[in-house]
């Protein structure tokens, strides 16, 4: 039978999403399940998100804006640079895709720590390019140093997840400066700075007033999780203005639709009430974290809305114990499991499981 697809995709793990709760209370025969797995923020649509979607719907028959002005406008000023530096898109994970198109040929190198964000290798498989994958280092976290060491003549773009999905555990300056300090100036560093808002440890850098106007430094976030808007798919980049201006060449047209434009910019008037739900999943991530490590489990500092259970080869096991009693995380067999941070109530239901599992196969 004739090809029709490329044979180097075959071996490539497809991106794993979180289950559905209603799927699994159906089967637990349960009125509800929890979904601890996707690194949403439970608190729902920031206000005026709604009420400027419905607005919005109403011209959904109509092109939205292709050059995002508005919105490109507003996230320029929110952070001091000039809009011809903001590229946006349908959620950082596409841009990230993105830049590796406006960056690679086949053969060319992208390097990454590993494990980190589970969509990186498909992203480099799917723009041609190779992944050079750094292990991780014994504390959960990105060896910076050799990361610096893998970068050979191939290597086109260096991703850099600060904090790290799904260890949570987090980049501090000094030891990001060292690493700028090596990469060659012909290698494009992303910083992919996903949950940013939810960092409280002042030793870690904000990519946006540290690093953006670095020649080779592109910074990616994402109004995904602290900003409430999974469902619509939004995220952005600032970079240079040659550097913006080659990516925009490549951005599929149209990919900021127009009620994510909308909702974005309603949200982006919620400032302080992000900052307070922000604050909440942080005080939860501590309540969660010092619980978990009193059931004797080595549990990483987190910078994210999310921790970390690095279980090894109970895995497997602990995921489906918790999916028994409808809970849902995310299991990175044989490595670990991430927990998002939800409501006090969902974490308590999950802690439960967790100290009832744990006492079980200790």
């Amino acid at each position: 039978m004739t090809r029709l697809t490329r044979a180097d995709l075959d071996a490539l793990p497809s991106y794993v999403p979180g289950r559905n709760v209603a799927d699994l209370a159906r089967e637990l025969g349960i009125a509800e399940a929890i979904k601890l797995a996707s690194n949403e923020v439970p608190y729902g649509p920031l206000p005026g998100v709604v009420e400027a979607v419905t607005e919005a719907a109403r011209t959904a028959h109509r092109y939205p804006d292709m050059g995002v002005v508005r919105l490109r406008d507003r996230i320029g000023e929110r952070f001091g640079v000039a809009p011809e530096r903001v590229v946006t898109g349908c959620g950082s994970v596409a841009l990230a895709e993105i830049l590796v198109k406006a960056t690679c040929l086949p053969g060319d190198e992208v390097v990454y720590s590993w494990r980190s964000f589970e969509a990186y290798p498909i992203i480099a498989a799917g723009g041609g390019a190779t992944s050079v994958r750094v292990p991780n280092t014994a504390a959960h976290g990105h060896d910076l140093a050799a990361m610096s060491e893998a970068i050979t003549d191939q290597t086109r773009l260096v991703f850099v997840c600060n904090p790290n999905n799904p260890t949570g555990t987090s980049v501090r300056r000094a030891e990001l400066d060292r690493f700028l300090a090596d990469v060659p100036s012909d290698v494009l560093v992303v910083l992919d700075e996903a949950y940013r808002e939810f960092v409280t440890d002042p030793a870690v850098p904000d990519g946006l007033e540290t690093y953006a106007d670095r020649p080779n430094v592109v910074v990616l976030r994402t109004m995904s999780k602290a900003w409430g808007l999974a469902g619509l798919r939004m995220g952005y980049l600032v970079a240079q203005p040659e550097i913006a201006a080659t990516i925009r060449k490549v951005v599929t047209p149209f990919s900021t639709s127009l009620v994510a434009q909308a909702a974005a910019l309603a949200a982006l008037d919620q400032e302080e009430e992000v900052r307070r739900r922000c604050a909440q999943v942080v005080s939860e991530r501590d309540r969660v974290t010092e619980a978990l490590r009193k059931l004797s489990l080595a549990v990483p500092d987190s910078q994210a809305n999310f921790v970390w259970l690095p279980l090894g080869d109970r895995t497997a096991a602990f995921t489906a114990a918790c999916e028994n009693r409808g809970v849902i995380v995310r299991g990175f067999h044989p490595e670990g499991v991430r927990v998002t941070i939800g409501t006090p109530e969902e974490n308590d239901q999950f802690l439960a499981v967790a100290e009832a599992n744990l006492a079980e196969t200790a």
